[in-house]
């Protein structure tokens, strides 16, 4: 009997993007990583390309790529965002694709999704084939060949989804076993209803024949065992993992058996702590003990044709017992958190960006027919303009849509015009239904996109929409009393992150007082370009005076700002700014306001201000999140390094005192100790900033904190340590035959082992499991030739195993 296992990871984030920047800010639930894709990344996506598998003492053996041996799909929106921030993990992915075409027969591991995760069968049909028109074309940019499958968002199907996924060249997607209605043998006549009782037998893939005369195979996969791992203890073990899925095979079944199961890929580390290594150890348990034939989807298709035809289930998902009623009223389906909760508010959202989508979408037909030939073919090619925003290819792409010259205005418009579509199908992400409260951030993102919509729409079309839209989400109640209803969460949480030039303006005024370099800075998906530049101080106040130039990356749009900014000192800054002020304006404004500094009458300077700009003020509170928190720091970091002066002198002052109390026993007084501690903590950090830590002052330090029983912040050490160790073996790596380096790493890890750090070195051990296969057989070989250097690098090398806990070759003889 042939036996195949296959796991597949549904692997996905909401854009989480702000619709006006296009760049994650800062998202404080996701403390202490900058967001929730950070965060994610850290725990899930970075550690499935480098998971661990461990020894009977918990060494880690080998490191394995756990995407290069499962079936996975990334969200085009996610990948996009890893791309750009975290591209050692993206460059990782990709290469496991091809690695696993080494490994299943040239069939590669990743799947296509849907483009940003809209619930298909509640689209238009337009909108079902842009958005797997775009999944494809994002995952062929990426992966450089075309997808096999493709991941339906929820697994929502209908026929039509099907028809769309075919007539695009995809030969199989997955759904879940309640997804089919009935089946029949392929050269059959009679069918056999299915019941929630009797399911699809998942162990086979099936042929769907779909009206168009198209068909599409479907793998339905194994329900419970995919239920416990995501919500049960299956992955508390790897070989009890193996176990469960080699007890779905059955000796009564003829066909050669799938076992396969699927969960969101977040479950491997970011639901479950470790998951990806009870992942890894459960595959390579199955390969070890011969119990099946890892494989993945389009590898068994191939040797495994289908036998059997199903039908499906229309407008089902896998998460929803009522089919698709989850994106579009309250069915009663939640997440369980909160008891008593309506989710009543989800139909009227669906209606409101609903009337809006029919609202903008003859608008759009209208406006660019005047511009290009096939407005909907236009925009399924926008995605190559998604996918580099280049301007020169961007400018290629414009030229491609129209048969005639097109204006800078009118490239504007258009461009404008297919973001007013990009942003009316994000709003349609699916996250934004799936939870249990509206003022939710998934929520509230989609209410962002209906709103940039909105704003492009109403610039474009000179038509009047926010308030209509508002008057859909009055009616959506929210759970929580303070918000009332979802136009006081639009008006909370939605109009405060929108942005326009003068918005962009201001962070730049207010910036340019903490910021040495001023020319052409990058302002998320804005250009600001310095005109004219000056700035005074007198004491701590600064007052800076320009004018700038600022720039759409997105829709090339422009203006020029006008601005005078003053930082006054702590935390009170302030700017004014206008779009157009004429250069006899400009410099009676200059004078006036610099004879005002100059002659420090803060309130008349800020009267002055005022009566230039007219009331476009702006202050600290009004900066990007990130920038806000960077100059906070700066503002901070000023202040604290005055306390720890101050605390600095009495540590000193008193330095011989506290080593005498220590010597007869006798506790050091609280305040005495209380600046000890941030002293002593200050210096430690100080040492890992160093390009070549002082070992000789470390090891001092330390005897000094245990001496003086110093409350140490040893998670922030550890994190600074664990650093410098990452930065110190990324040279190694570079260097690999540098002894002095090994030593050196060495020597910092032996001096820091009394302080019991819990330090993270995942990126210190794939670095030394690299070298090891690239230079540790060479090595080997010169040692056995009886080569000193080659044997004092091997016993290095053997002594940093131990401390990062890796099995070295040659090292298991000396540890016995």
């Amino acid at each position: 009997m042939q036996r195949y296992v296959c796991v597949h990871g549904h692997f996905y984030q909401p854009p989480r993007e702000n619709p006006w920047l296009e760049e994650v800010e800062l998202e404080e639930s996701a403390s202490p990583f900058h967001d929730w894709n950070e965060r994610i990344t850290m725990q899930c996506y970075a550690p499935n390309t480098a998971s661990r598998l461990l020894d009977h003492k918990r060494r880690i053996v080998d490191i394995v790529n756990n995407y290069s041996k499962i079936s996975f799909n990334f969200g085009p929106t996610l990948l996009s965002w890893m791309e750009r921030h975290k591209p050692d993990v993206y460059e990782q992915i990709l290469e496991a694709d091809r690695l696993s075409q080494e490994r299943f027969s040239g069939h590669g591991s990743a799947l296509a999704q849907v483009y940003n995760h809209m619930i298909l069968p509640l689209a238009r049909e337009r909108d079902k084939i842009t958005q797997v028109l775009w999944g494809i074309r994002d995952f062929r940019n990426r992966f450089h060949r075309m997808p096999e499958g493709m991941w339906l968002p929820e697994t929502a199907v209908d026929t039509a989804s099907l028809e769309v996924l075919a007539d695009q060249g995809i030969a199989f997607t997955l759904l879940a076993q309640s997804q089919a209605a009935r089946i029949k043998p392929v050269d059959g006549r009679e069918w056999v209803e299915l019941t929630p009782e009797d399911r699809i037998d998942p162990t086979r893939p099936y042929l769907c024949r779909l009206p168009s005369g198209n068909s599409i195979a479907v793998f339905f996969y194994d329900g419970p065992i995919s239920q416990d791992i995501a919500f049960g203890g299956l992955l508390r073990n790897g070989e009890f993992l193996a176990d469960r899925l080699n007890q779905a095979f059955s000796e009564e079944r003829e066909w050669p058996q799938l076992v396969h199961i699927a969960t969101d890929g977040e479950t491997y580390g970011h639901h479950h702590r470790m998951g990806d290594m009870a992942l890894a150890y459960c595959l390579h348990h199955i390969e070890k003990k011969e119990m099946a034939r890892i494989t993945i989807y389009g590898e068994y298709l191939e040797r495994h044709p289908p036998e059997m035809e199903v039908e499906i289930v229309e407008e089902s998902s896998w998460s929803c017992f009522h089919g698709v009623e989850r994106w579009r009223d309250d069915c009663g389906c939640h997440i369980g958190m909160n008891p008593g909760w309506t989710q009543a508010w989800r139909k009227h959202l669906r209606d409101g960006i609903d009337r809006l989508r029919d609202i903008v979408d003859p608008l759009f037909e209208k406006h660019a027919a005047e511009l290009v030939s096939h407005p909907w073919a236009s925009r399924e090619e926008y995605i190559e303009v998604l996918l580099d925003r280049d301007p020169e290819r961007m400018d290629d792409f414009l030229a491609r849509q129209t048969s005639r010259r097109l204006t800078h205005e009118e490239k504007i418009r258009l461009l404008k015009l297919f973001e007013i579509q990009r942003n009316g199908m994000l709003a349609y992400t699916s996250c934004g239904w799936f939870f249990d409260e509206i003022s939710g951030i998934e929520t509230t993102q989609v209410m962002k996109y209906s709103a940039r919509m909105i704003q492009l729409a109403e610039e474009i079309f000179e038509t009047p929409l926010e308030e209509e839209f508002l008057g859909y989400l009055e009616q959506a109640p929210s759970n929580i009393p303070e918000h009332g209803n979802g136009r006081r969460v639009y008006d909370k949480f939605v109009k405060p992150a929108s942005v326009d030039f003068l918005f962009v303006g201001s962070h730049y005024a207010l910036s340019s007082l903490f910021e040495e370099d001023l020319e052409n800075i990058r302002i998320y998906c804005y250009n600001a370009e310095n005109r004219f530049y000056e700035q005074h101080t007198a004491g701590q106040m600064k007052l800076g005076l320009g004018t700038t130039r600022i720039v759409s990356n997105l829709t090339w749009d422009e203006t020029e700002v006008c601005f005078a900014a003053a930082y006054l000192g702590e935390h009170n800054a302030n700017c004014g700014i206008l779009e157009y002020m004429s250069p006899e304006a400009f410099q009676a404004m200059r004078e006036e306001i610099e004879d005002v500094f100059s002659k420090g009458d803060i309130p008349e300077l800020i009267r002055s201000m005022d009566s230039h700009f007219g009331g476009h003020n702006y202050s600290l509170w009004h900066l990007f999140k990130d920038e806000q928190q960077k100059v906070l720091q700066d503002i901070i970091q000023s202040n604290l390094e005055d306390a720890e002066s101050t605390l600095r002198s009495i540590v000193d002052q008193h330095y011989t005192l506290m080593n005498f109390l220590t010597e007869i026993n006798t506790p050091i007084p609280r305040p005495l100790h209380t600046a000890a501690d941030t002293v002593v903590q200050s210096d430690l950090l100080r040492l890992f900033e160093k390009g070549e830590p002082d070992l000789d002052q470390l090891e001092r330090l330390i005897r000094q904190a245990q001496d003086w029983h110093i409350h140490l912040n040893t998670n922030e050490l550890g994190y600074k340590a664990g650093w410098k160790i990452d930065h110190l073996m990324g040279h190694l790596d570079q260097d690999p035959e540098n002894r002095d380096l090994l030593q050196w790493i060495i020597a910092i890890l032996d001096t820091l082992q009394p302080l019991s750090l819990d330090l993270n070195l995942w990126q210190s051990q794939n670095i030394f499991f690299h070298l090891v296969q690239n230079t540790y057989e060479e090595m080997w070989d010169k040692a056995n030739k009886g080569e000193d250097a080659a044997k004092e690098w091997i016993g290095l090398l053997q002594k940093l195993a131990g401390h990062l806990n890796v099995m070295c070759p040659g090292y298991e003889e000396k540890d016995e």
